[in-house]
């Protein structure tokens, strides 16, 4: 795929008319999905395909165009050169844009990530066999994911990995289920039989009658796939440059010095985690390391070519929604054998759901509890909790109220596969909160 994509570059710079400049991203995979239902598999499935971004830049003038190719260059050059010609076209009734800023200091970079993953059917079997005697539903996603950057300066980027997503969950009954999660760039048996079984225990604690508690605060611990539902809504705009120079972003607060979160906070976006190219889509490469919230206090920002131009500062290779694609929040030294015990009364929550922000100003989120909620006291679980809502402020939450982190982290990686796969994810710890508010 790498000499093939390098070919189409090459090609795409022949086409170039004087005083043109092109931009090519290349966006492919070799997926394997396959679907489970009641424990078995219900819809297995290959997909290949390889999906083209063409911009072509005249001054400050620019249009592009996506579409999808074959493999084949002897049926793709004829595909790139019309469409070439459709954005010539084009950029004769665009207006300048003030905002366009390319790469044109040429950094090549090539990464091709290092994986450990058997057949598919090697991890189909030890999918099923775990899976024996429970009502399982998932979705194991792998396969080769690629990246590529070219443009007309010459400059080429490249990124390689294969990895494997297992999402699932076990029922107990109607809405009772433990979901979970095991994802990476190995498999290793071992660590998934355990996690499934873990899966397990937790399932037969849903046996147990469901008990409501009453609103108010509550001592809580949040798994990493929960705190990581809470730290993804840092990412909806909190993190963007251009959201905290117009004031709309939740942590402006932070930026102002008027908040801050508990100085174990350390988040960073972390391009050596191989979850998300060095690179992005107009070819400016990241720092391998861009710190974000360090000892409690917002640090830095995700800065875009655009707001770069716009705000007249330097961009760290942020993609276009200015979000963190491959974010790493640092662990703590709470061991997971002594999270009951730690939480002592109060309520474990393994994820939530349907989050939002009820006041944005104050960094203030709602949302729900959902799957393996359990009521904990002195250290044991005594049952499922039925489902609550909560509403509370992250700086708050991961501020005064936040009491330790696990030592364990956990790998999320984004499993949208809506046109494509996605790349990115994130590697957080759990945590371990004084309180937290529910208020149904």
């Amino acid at each position: 795929m790498h000499s093939y994509f390098l070919s189409l570059a090459a090609h795409i710079e022949t086409q170039l008319a004087a005083k043109e400049v092109s931009t090519t991203w290349l966006s492919a995979e070799s997926s394997d999905f396959v679907r489970f239902n009641h424990s078995a598999i219900r819809q297995p499935g290959h997909v290949s395909q390889i999906i083209l971004n063409l911009q072509l830049i005249q001054g400050q003038t620019h249009a592009a165009m996506s579409f999808n190719l074959s493999g084949e260059m002897g049926l793709d050059f004829p595909t790139i050169n019309a469409a070439i010609q459709d954005l010539r076209v084009q950029l004769a009734d665009l207006p300048a844009d003030p905002h366009l800023m390319i790469a044109a200091e040429v950094n090549n970079t090539s990464q091709i990530l290092p994986s450990s993953l058997p057949p598919v059917a090697i991890m189909l079997e030890q999918i099923i066999e775990a899976a024996k005697g429970v009502d399982m539903v998932g979705l194991l996603t792998t396969g080769t994911q690629y990246r590529g950057f070219a443009n007309s300066y010459g400059q080429r980027n490249w990124y390689e990995t294969n990895n494997v997503n297992f999402d699932w969950s076990i029922f107990h009954a109607t809405d009772k289920a433990v979901k979970s999660n095991y994802a990476g760039f190995t498999w290793n048996e071992a660590e998934f039989l355990k996690k499934f079984a873990d899966a397990c225990k937790k399932l037969a604690l849903l046996a147990r009658p469901p008990i409501t508690v009453a609103a108010g605060n509550y001592r809580a611990y949040l798994s990493p796939a929960a705190l990581n539902e809470l730290i993804m809504m840092l990412n909806w705009g909190g993190l963007s440059e251009k959201t905290l120079r117009t004031r709309h972003s939740c942590l402006r607060r932070m930026q102002s010095g008027e908040a801050s979160m508990h100085a174990m906070v350390d988040i960073c976006e972390d391009s050596r985690a191989g979850l998300e190219p060095g690179f992005q889509a107009q070819g400016f490469i990241k720092p391998e390391v861009i710190p974000l919230i360090q000892n409690g206090k917002l640090c830095g920002s995700m800065i875009s070519p655009r707001s770069a131009k716009e705000f007249g500062v330097l961009t760290n290779g942020a993609p276009e929604d200015e979000s963190a694609k491959s974010l790493v929040m640092q662990a703590g030294t709470l061991a997971n054998a002594d999270i009951l015990k730690k939480l002592g009364t109060g309520i474990y929550i393994a994820n939530l759901w349907y989050l939002n922000f009820s006041e944005r100003a104050t960094c203030r989120i709602t949302g729900m509890t959902r799957f393996a909620t359990f009521w904990v006291e002195n250290g044991e679980i005594i049952a499922p909790l039925n489902v609550m809502r909560f509403d509370d402020s992250l700086f708050k939450m991961l501020g005064e109220n936040l009491l330790a982190l696990s030592q364990e982290t956990e790998v999320i990686m984004d499993d949208r596969s809506y046109g494509e796969r996605h790349t990115g994810g994130a590697i957080l710890p759990g945590a371990l909160l004084k309180e937290m508010r529910f208020v149904l």
